[in-house]
């Protein structure tokens, strides 16, 4: 995920004013700031829906510590892009601060960025699903498993000797950078060898 995110996040001090903020937004085109302290750790962030709130409240004179959302729902930059989504989706935020080992923020993933994952090449998704996963991660011969990538929907078709595999070949596929959905089209044959193994 750390390839996605953008390395210079925008972000305040708890003392940052109501306009400063919007100028913000509106000079670098984001829909939020992160809130850090002096050495830069996430306490929080600052939605556009935050600054409307507040403005049709009456106040337009608060400071980023009176207006944010706390604590800052953030990712990390060895998270899955599957994780960052389903923690954009839960905690219904459209950005994420991106924190290191040492708790200060080195980025920032937005909806955006994760969009244009989706716009990864067919072709790449089919070498990295052989190439990686069914012959490097699961010693799964290539020529046993036919591997079909159209639009990012990726089908798999042929036979599985080893069908406990399946599941695995299946989760794995799924987690694949622009892979949108998976067809399991493969037939399990688990009969053993005359060896027994």
């Amino acid at each position: 995920m750390a390839e996605l995110m953008t390395p210079t996040a925008v972000s305040v001090g708890r003392q940052t004013p109501f306009k400063e903020i919007v100028r913000l937004l509106d000079e670098f085109d984001i829909t939020a700031v992160c809130v850090v302290d002096e050495e830069n750790r996430p306490l929080g962030v600052v939605s556009e829906a935050d600054l409307v709130r507040r403005h049709a409240a009456g106040s337009g004179t608060d400071t980023a510590g009176a207006l944010m959302s706390s604590p800052a729902v953030v990712a990390h930059p060895d998270w899955s892009v599957v994780r960052a989504a389903r923690v954009m989706d839960r905690a219904e935020v459209k950005r994420l601060p991106v924190t290191g080992t040492d708790g200060r923020v080195v980025g920032v993933l937005s909806r955006s960025d994760l969009v244009r994952l989706f716009l990864r090449r067919d072709r790449a998704i089919q070498e990295e699903i052989v190439e990686d996963v069914m012959t490097r991660t699961l010693g799964l011969h290539p020529s046993d498993i036919s591997v079909e990538v159209e639009d990012g929907r990726v089908t798999l078709s042929g036979t599985v000797r080893r069908p406990g595999l399946v599941p695995v070949l299946l989760r794995l596929c799924n987690s694949v950078d622009g892979v949108v959905g998976v067809v399991d089209r493969l037939r399990r044959d688990d009969r053993t060898s005359s060896t027994g193994k």
